[in-house]
């Protein structure tokens, strides 16, 4: 199957039934209890900074371990892998002193989701399976001071964003993935720059992909960290024409709801939500069990919200086989036509219909 024949075969399914992304993967290492060897095998056995805890790097020096969380998820139900690369920019792992690795990283971590998305889809071939290159929301942020004595100070810029997100889009599309998932967007400038690189590809030579964009709501505010409401967030991000928007992270399903029925109001486009297994106890850790995210998920799904589900922290391949049940035989969202109008956003949105 050519790649055209995958993103083809990915609308289709999308219009056909709910589709089930992965969940977390940060859970799932952790609880393998890897060593600072593990993280290290042996290309970076010399390497002179710590490593544990760099998960991406594991699609280097632990293939079968990566590998094997993707074929779980796609056991429990799984349509689409995200790949091992929320991390996996130049920004991101300098914090490791691994910058030079940054390509390697999101090929191998591409080639390893695909080779797992073909073995499934061979296994059965009814249900397809897919791969979304992810592209995380980095650790320095264009649109907030990280001095508060000085509101004009930035960490990044904004060519250094987009180099660092246009090296990972490009390596991820050689390692073979089906769609681009910017996601747990925090600050919608880093999140255009990451477009910016997806869409410049095609001037390179690439074939265009789709594009999923998953925004994070930080708190009961109903905004992002950088201050937009979601219908804001949505205007910001809407001349990309994405194949889908979404949410993800920072809240648990039953805190995500409203905001995620807001923008399946405003959106014309598919809607995906994959929210954490509640809120972390503590400890650090998650709660909720497959049978409670399940059933907050399966109502949005029954109440016409979304076409992708999926787990974000804290959920496992349970909490996966659990959704996927849920909403096994629950229609799609129809995705509504908005009347022409000028939309524009800053912190708030603005409408002036024609």
């Amino acid at each position: 199957m050519t790649r055209a024949d995958r993103v083809a075969a990915l609308k289709a399914a999308a219009r056909e039934r709910i589709l089930i992304l992965d969940g977390s993967w940060g859970v799932m290492f952790q609880r393998m209890g890897l060593s600072e060897d593990d993280f290290r095998g042996q290309r970076f056995a010399e390497h002179p900074h710590p490593l544990k805890g760099d998960n991406d790097l594991l699609c280097l020096t632990r293939p079968d371990a990566v590998a094997g969380l993707h074929d779980a998820y796609f056991e429990a139900g799984a349509d689409i892998a995200s790949t091992n690369t929320f991390n996996a920019t130049a920004i991101s792992q300098a914090d490791y002193a691994l910058e030079a690795a940054v390509t390697d990283i999101n090929l191998a971590a591409a080639k390893l989701a695909r080779e797992s998305a073909d073995r499934w889809t061979e296994k059965t071939p009814q249900k397809p399976r897919f791969v979304a290159g992810s592209l995380g929301p980095l650790n320095r942020t264009l649109s907030i001071s990280p001095d508060v004595n000085d509101p004009a100070a930035r960490g990044v810029t904004w060519d250094q964003v987009y180099a660092a997100y246009t090296e990972q889009a490009r390596a991820l599309h050689e390692g073979g993935i089906d769609v681009f998932l910017v996601e747990t967007i925090f600050d919608t400038l880093n999140a255009k720059a990451a477009i910016k690189a997806i869409l410049d590809l095609e001037d390179q030579g690439y074939e265009p992909l789709p594009i999923w964009i998953s925004g994070t709501i930080t708190d009961r505010s109903g905004r992002t960290l950088s201050g937009q409401t979601v219908e804001a967030f949505w205007n910001s991000i809407r001349h990309a024409r994405p194949w889908a928007v979404g949410l993800n992270c920072a809240l648990g399903a039953e805190l995500m709801r409203p905001h995620l029925a807001e923008l399946a109001r405003v959106a014309d486009t598919l809607i995906g939500g994959y929210p954490n297994a509640g809120l972390p106890n503590a400890m650090g850790e998650y709660d909720e069990g497959p049978g409670e995210t399940s059933g907050f998920l399966g109502e949005w799904a029954g109440s016409g919200l979304v076409n992708i589900l999926g787990g974000c922290c804290g959920t496992t391949p349970d909490h996966i086989r659990a959704i996927a049940k849920a909403v096994a035989d629950v229609k799609p969202r129809a995705v509504p036509e908005r009347p022409r109008a000028m939309r524009l956003s800053g912190l708030e949105p603005f409408e002036l219909v024609s």
